[in-house]
């Protein structure tokens, strides 16, 4: 799937982007051999070209604007979306202990890795095919975070609130796991002085996390 978007380019590279830490760290390989580098540059790739549609996009918006859409855009809960729609999710390469403990679904990895191959692909000299591929899967959610940025910051207004309220901060519990292995449903509550403030469900614990925060914005009329 990832050469039917981007085409061919360099196998190493390609190899170290999809390679987690937890495998070079079990089989004493170097870090070199792993995605972190790629990842810390493909980062900024991802970052320019977002930057640069944004703008093209949002003429007369200004640079907060497109900076707070960006933020949500290039988040590792939308990233992990896109990575297991292209089927990315199934090409890391994983330490047999972080196989175990469930790191092909950890949104972080997934995000990361295709963060490295953005930056494997920029590399290899695909540049069209980047800015094709972020207008396509990543530019797409830009109207629904712009009409309702509050649902996607929705832990960090709520975060704001309480700390300026009573300096504490709200709580997250899982309080159950739902639907088949390979598609499981989060059922996450919010607790702020000690009650319930909001529930939701989601597809990651922290997309639940983040529609449990907005329900608790919501009950609490912040937003």
């Amino acid at each position: 799937m990832i050469k039917d978007i981007f085409g061919e380019g360099d196998e190493k590279l390609i190899k170290i982007a999809l390679t987690h830490p937890s495998y070079t760290k079990e089989n004493n390989f170097s870090d070199l051999e792993n995605y972190e580098r790629l990842e810390f540059f493909g980062d900024s790739v991802l970052k320019l070209f977002t930057s640069k549609l944004l703008y093209e996009l949002y003429p007369t918006s200004a640079e907060g604007e497109l900076s707070k859409i960006r933020s949500i855009l290039v988040s590792d809960a939308i990233l992990a979306q896109v990575a297991v729609q292209i089927g990315l999710d199934k090409q890391i390469i994983l330490g047999a202990s972080e196989e175990k403990q469930g790191g092909r679904k950890r949104e972080s990895n997934i995000a990361c890795s295709l963060e490295a191959i953005l930056g494997a692909y920029y590399l290899s000299g695909k540049r069209d095919e980047i800015e094709n591929f972020i207008k396509e899967y990543i530019i797409k959610y830009a109207e629904d975070v712009d009409k309702h940025f509050e649902k996607y910051n929705a832990k960090d207004i709520l975060q704001q609130y309480t700390q300026g309220y009573n300096k504490t901060r709200p709580d997250y519990n899982v309080v159950s796991v739902t639907g088949p292995a390979h598609k499981p449903l989060f059922n996450v509550e919010v607790t702020w002085e000690n009650k319930v403030i909001g529930r939701a469900s989601g597809k990651s614990k922290k997309e639940a996390e983040q529609f449990a925060a907005f329900e608790a914005c919501k009950f609490l009329k912040i937003i």
